[in-house]
């Protein structure tokens, strides 16, 4: 097993690429926290996966939730070795002039502030436990080949390439490994919005035609990408992006 005694906390990991991760992870020996805003769900989820896997509300653009997050973690788990940060929020194709201020902070609050609160309180935690640790963003294709009509949504996937890299180099020496997956659009719940409320099967359509496999990402490629980059396998591993697209970003 290649997780086997590992702690691994999945935000968003109720559902769609999480899921995916959250799964993969404990059929590989890990014990997984799934942190989401959806508690309900996310108790369905760990309930069928036994004991070595708990769900914890979280609203991960909040401080005290994050902190709260970490803690039941370590209270349940005694340690913490992985942090895969996935939750995140799309929205419906739409100008830029025809964005309100309410979306575009919630946007950034949820995809990009959550990186910084969750990697700024589980860094001391890892340096800590001295062994160092992993934290891996999920982040997008629409941060190296943005679609239009989704230009905010676009920009805060873009804002996470040079935080992953930058974190990379700042704990690098604490052996902490910071590494990004760039999945194309995927079949999860979140494809709704890219898809707009009008002519939804035409887009979808479209979507396709723009990768040059033919298919959009499933759970299991972002799962089994998101493994080999939390594993030891890949410990010699930092600062890089993994682009899951199916020759979209070439």
């Amino acid at each position: 097993m290649r997780l086997k005694e590992k702690v691994a906390i999945i935000t968003g990991g109720a559902s769609g690429f999480g899921r995916g991760i959250v799964e993969r992870f404990i059929n590989e020996g890990a014990k997984v926290v799934i942190a989401d805003i959806n508690l309900e769900l996310a108790n369905q989820v760990a309930d069928g996966l036994g004991d070595n896997c708990i769900a914890v509300e979280v609203n991960v653009s909040n401080a005290l939730d994050i902190e709260k997050m970490i803690d039941e973690t370590i209270k349940n788990f005694l340690k913490i070795d992985i942090l895969v940060q996935n939750a995140a929020i799309g929205m419906k194709p739409q100008a830029l002039v025809d964005t309100s201020i309410e979306l575009y902070d919630k946007l950034f609050n949820t995809n990009v502030k959550s990186i910084f609160l969750g990697s700024k309180n589980i860094i001391p935690v890892f340096e800590k436990q001295g062994e160092g640790g992993v934290i891996l963003n999920i982040i997008s294709t629409a941060a190296i080949r943005p679609r239009p009509g989704l230009t905010v949504y676009n920009s805060t996937k873009g804002a996470l390439i040079p935080m992953t890299k930058a974190l990379a180099l700042e704990v690098a020496k604490s052996k902490i490994r910071v590494n990004g997956l760039c999945p194309v659009a995927g079949e999860t719940p979140m494809l709704k919005d890219f898809l707009g409320d009008a002519n939804q099967e035409d887009n979808y359509k479209k979507f396709i035609s723009t990768v040059p496999m033919g298919r959009l990402a499933e759970p299991l490629d972002v799962a089994n990408a998101a493994l080999y980059l939390c594993s030891d396998e890949a410990n010699f591993i930092t600062g890089t992006l993994l682009e899951i697209d199916g020759g979209r970003s070439v």
